[in-house]
């Protein structure tokens, strides 16, 4: 609850996805967040609109090759004033598969956090961030260039495990911890 204004608090969960499985996570998250009494909207950061109106932000980008999609830094930079002085908590999706453990015995959601946070993080100082594993459809369109060469190299196609890895117990209790977060 927003004292001042006696109404809930406004959060923005800002996205960035190329094929929708991250959009999906925002659209959770802010679901979660609406049925815990806070006045939220997921929004992609490739449309325009005003960031100003929110009291709080969660922010998020699909990651590929260890970088999150570069949408996400230019927001979060356009922003930084604004969200330096604003809860924020950042978030990415890309590992696939379900082991949480990769075979040299790294935690893979540690291992896959987007090189780009340690410094987002700096500068809006990001109350928490989480990875989440993704999804990959090997059957979507392919979108930029790494993946349209993926489709013409079938070994490395098939190295990528398919399907959809979102998991949607670890997404509902990140969710929990932002929302009891801004409600106390």
């Amino acid at each position: 609850m927003d004292a001042e204004r006696g109404t809930p608090m406004k959060v923005l969960v800002a996205y960035a996805s190329r094929h929708g499985a991250t959009a999906g996570i925002a659209e959770r998250i802010a679901a979660g967040l609406g049925k815990a009494g806070l006045d939220a909207e997921a929004r992609s950061v490739s449309q325009y609109f005003d960031a100003a109106p929110y009291d709080a932000f969660v922010i998020g980008g699909a990651t590929y090759m260890a970088h999150v999609l570069k949408d996400v830094t230019a927001f979060v930079k356009t922003h930084e004033v604004l969200l330096s002085d604003r809860p924020v908590w950042l978030f990415s999706s890309g590992p696939l598969g379900t082991d949480r453990v990769d075979a040299q015995g790294h935690d893979v959601l540690e291992s896959t956090r987007p090189k780009e946070f340690e410094k987002l993080s700096g500068l809006v100082h990001a109350r928490g961030e989480q990875v989440f594993f993704g999804a990959w459809d090997p059957e979507a369109p392919p979108v930029g260039v790494a993946e349209k060469l993926m489709k013409l190299m079938p070994a490395a196609k098939d190295a990528l495990p398919a399907g959809d890895f979102r998991d949607w117990d670890a997404v509902d209790a990140w969710t929990a911890e932002i929302a009891a977060a801004l409600k106390s």
